[in-house]
């Protein structure tokens, strides 16, 4: 039997008419992305943003422009952390069907493990084996020398998902140490709501995931949509938040355990079908 997570409501004339300012803002950006720090932080965040409303309305990311929107904040935060990685002067990288050759950068502000986790999301989403391939290449020194002191859980998570890609034989050690980390008295700078509603989730779905237990698989990926929807609607300024519209993490997992196998039995607005399926799978040349 098939589980169903609804979407929250959201008000999506108003939604709509955001993404002409946002795309605008984007192209802003990425007309300065070679050379620009600014602009590679501007167009990480915007990019992703845009992808989410976009799928307000069109929650199952059925329109070309909505697949668009995903593939180029793929693109987007993949080129940043080649530009980070390379021992050259620049880099050449595909953005929007274009070649950029963006500067060498080493560490930045905007490189740090929240925006790498989110660029291994996206690639896994977006089937990108190439840049998964470079992206476990990011050396864990280097996200941390870009500032910022998140809690424990988010470097070993990290490395959890590098040690996986690369085939290393130490991805339940660093998971154990993931879940364990995400415990409230190792918490510093996460509350525990977001720690147990957000974080915690995705790693239990990977857990089943590795143990290609599909049953558990899906009752893990099921409870964490229950719990996306119930964080994202515990107040209104939360509902109303753009980060609600599609369970980033979680949708990673499951096209990671879709293209491997285990048949996804959940449905939800959170987790746009054509996403899941790789509809746009070919249209592309990413």
């Amino acid at each position: 039997m098939v589980a169903s997570v609804s979407r929250h409501n959201y008000p999506v004339a108003a939604m709509e008419k955001v993404v002409p300012v946002l795309e605008g803002s984007l192209a802003d950006s990425l007309r300065h992305v070679e050379t620009s720090h600014d602009a590679r932080a501007g167009a990480l965040s915007t990019s992703l943003n845009v992808a989410r409303i976009r799928c307000i309305g069109d929650p199952d990311a059925g329109k070309l422009e909505t697949w668009e929107s995903w593939l180029l904040a793929m693109q987007v935060s993949s080129a940043v952390f080649a530009a980070a990685l390379t021992d050259q002067e620049s880099v050449t990288c595909k953005i929007r069907q274009e070649e950029q050759r963006l500067e060498a950068t080493g560490p930045q502000f905007y490189l740090n493990a929240g925006t790498w986790i989110d660029a291994f999301y996206l690639a896994l989403i977006c089937r990108e084996t190439a840049r998964l391939d470079m992206l476990a290449r990011v050396p864990e020194s280097l996200l941390r020398d870009c500032g910022g002191v998140p809690d424990d859980y988010v470097y070993a998570w990290v490395e959890t998902l590098r040690s996986f890609w690369l085939r290393r034989d130490d991805v339940g050690q660093h998971l154990v140490r993931a879940v364990d980390l995400t415990a409230p008295q190792h918490a510093r700078v996460m509350d525990t709501e977001t720690m147990s509603k957000l974080e915690y989730p995705p790693m239990m779905m990977f857990y089943r995931y590795l143990r290609n237990d599909a049953a558990g698989f899906n009752e893990a990926l099921n409870d964490a949509l229950r719990w996306h929807k119930e964080y994202w609607t515990a107040d209104e300024s939360r509902s109303g938040s753009t980060e609600g519209a599609v369970a980033l993490a979680p949708l990673a997992i499951a096209c990671l355990a879709k293209a491997n196998g285990i048949p996804i039995e959940v449905q939800s607005g959170y987790l746009p079908s054509a996403l899941l399926d790789f509809a746009w799978r070919g249209e592309f040349d990413a």
